[in-house]
């Protein structure tokens, strides 16, 4: 099949599975490679080691499949409804993971159904579908395709929806008809993201400082969040949305017509106080497979102390108390902190107790200044 045929078939096989966006662009190295080495060796990935670990693999597509010549680059559009202000005892969850399931479940399904349809259409085509779990430069390559420009906030923006939307891409061994890379920066003056950031976690344009952005200390941080951040991370239980909800390319944004997007009725926001009932087995039993489960139980409880930290309020004493007493010495130590934050004096009367009986160095640290800011 002749390169613009089968182009043309792909694209309209991906819009017809969902996919809002689709254009093609030629497996390279990407200029974006050189990018990523320099943000690596400045520490910026903080504990996300596995971009170091596989390092050498981004700096061309054949790392992710051999023979490979061209690119699908797709785009799922995940806006749904506006966000809906927290009350006290409430936290906010990033936009992507308020429907049911986890989009990589979502999106590799359509892209089995893609892949399937490419060798169907052409029995000499090998094909692989990815989604920001192999490593290639989605972002780069979305830019090369011209799907968008990469943004202040690092994300790619399309002209026609914003920034809501999820990057895929399906690798195949066959040349494609290619689409104009998109080389106009659409941001012009605007810095709106970078002045909206609540942690100041743009070193500049373009540059994230992993280790200071909310989305990465609530997901990919799995020890105790620095003290210095953990007032400025606000009600965020679950990743952060300021830089996308702040930009004007967002402002007109379609609404996606996936119903696994339509957001759960108790995500937008979420009852913080309810999770500390939470044993192992009943998080399980309701994160398990939604990108709630990536954090663990852990991880969750003590974004959740944090943000009940910042948001103080009589109901949050009781469930911070037993977060207090919990077999995870980073959930005790969260609630430690959260419980000095509150300005209660059930709270010190549980500070003193649980002092007499700690035995973790981090957590009885965590409890004394508490106590001592009490």
């Amino acid at each position: 099949m002749k390169p613009a045929e089968l182009t043309k078939s792909l694209k309209a096989e991906a819009k017809r599975l969902g996919f809002g966006l689709a254009a093609a662009t030629s497996a390279v190295t990407p200029t974006g490679f050189s990018h990523l080495c320099d943000w690596l060796d400045a520490g910026y990935a903080g504990e996300m080691h596995y971009f170091a670990d596989r390092r050498a693999a981004y700096e061309h597509p054949r790392h992710v499949m051999e023979g490979a010549a061209s690119i699908l680059v797709l785009g799922l559009n995940y806006f749904t409804v506006p966000a809906v202000d927290c009350a006290p005892g409430a936290g906010r969850i990033a936009r992507y993971a308020w429907g049911e399931g986890d989009y990589h479940d979502l999106i590799h399904a359509k892209l089995k159904a893609l892949k399937k349809f490419a060798c169907e259409t052409d029995e000499s085509v090998v094909a692989r579908g990815v989604v920001d779990t192999a490593p290639l430069l989605e972002r780069e390559f979305a830019q090369l395709a011209g799907i968008g420009w990469r943004a202040k906030n690092t994300m790619i923006i399309s002209r026609e929806i914003g920034s809501w939307f999820f990057l895929a891409a399906l690798l195949i061994n066959k040349p494609l008809e290619y689409d104009a890379p998109l080389e106009v920066d659409h941001c012009g003056t605007c810095t709106a993201c970078l002045e909206a950031c609540p942690t100041d976690a743009f070193v500049e344009p373009r540059i994230l400082d992993a280790t200071k952005c909310i989305s990465y200390l609530t997901i990919e941080h799995r020890t105790a969040i620095p003290h210095e951040l953990r007032p400025k991370m606000g009600d965020w239980l679950l990743g952060c949305d300021v830089c996308q909800d702040v930009c004007p390319w967002n402002s007109k944004a379609p609404r996606s017509t996936e119903p696994s997007f339509v957001p759960r009725s108790d995500q937008n926001p979420i009852d913080l106080l309810a999770l500390f009932d939470m044993d192992d087995n009943s998080f399980r039993a309701r994160f398990r497979k939604t990108p709630l489960w990536r954090p663990k139980r852990r991880g969750i409880l003590r974004n959740a102390a944090i943000a009940l930290g910042n948001r103080p309020c009589k109901e949050a004493v009781a469930p911070l108390v037993k977060g207090l007493n919990d077999a995870e010495p980073l959930v005790r130590g969260a609630s430690a902190w959260a419980l000095g934050e509150q300005a209660d004096p059930k709270a010190l009367i549980a500070l003193n107790e649980r002092n007499k009986v700690e035995t973790d160095e981090s957590v009885k640290q965590e409890i004394l200044l508490a106590l001592q800011r009490g």
